[in-house]
C-alpha cells in the first residue's frame, strides 16, 4: 500500500475513496454526496486528482485480492492509513464526509459501518475490542 505525507490531500482523499469502495460498490449517490460535502475543496484536491487517487487505491487493494466483494484491510494496515491524518479538524471533516458517503445510497453496509467505527475510534484514541 502506498504511503502519503501526514495530513496531506492524498492521505485524506484516500480515506474518502476507501469510504466509497469498502462495501464493494461505488455508487453514483456516493459520488454526489462527496461533491455535496465540498470536502475536496477543503482538502484542496480537485475531482480529477481524486479520481486518479481512487484508481491507485483500487490498484493497491487488488494486489492482495482474494475474490471477496468487500474490501477488507488488516487492522494494522487500516491504522497506518488512518494515522496519516493527524489534524483534529481534518479528522472531523473527513468523518463527516465519510458518514455522508456511507449513507448516500440509503444502506449502511457492515463494511462501511466497520470503517466508520474504526476511524472514529482511531482518531479519538479509543481502540475497538477485537
Amino acid at each position: 500500500m502506498r504511503t502519503y505525507p501526514t495530513d496531506s490531500a492524498s492521505a485524506a482523499a484516500r480515506i474518502l475513496a476507501l469510504s466509497m469502495i469498502v462495501d464493494g460498490d461505488l455508487a453514483a449517490t456516493e459520488l454526489r454526496a462527496l461533491a455535496h460535502s465540498k470536502v475536496l475543496d477543503h482538502i484542496e484536491i480537485d475531482f480529477d486528482a481524486f479520481h486518479a487517487l481512487l484508481g491507485e487505491l483500487c490498484e493497491d487493494l487488488l494486489i492482495d485480492a482474494s475474490g471477496r466483494r468487500n474490501v477488507e484491510l488488516e487492522p494494522e494496515l487500516l491504522d497506518a492509513v488512518l494515522d496519516e491524518i493527524r489534524d483534529p479538524a481534518l479528522r472531523r471533516k473527513l468523518l463527516q464526509a465519510m458518514s455522508q458517503i456511507a449513507d448516500a445510497d440509503g444502506v449502511l453496509a457492515d463494511a462501511e459501518a466497520t470503517l466508520l467505527a474504526h476511524a472514529a475510534a482511531a482518531w479519538t484514541g479509543q481502540r475497538l475490542a477485537a
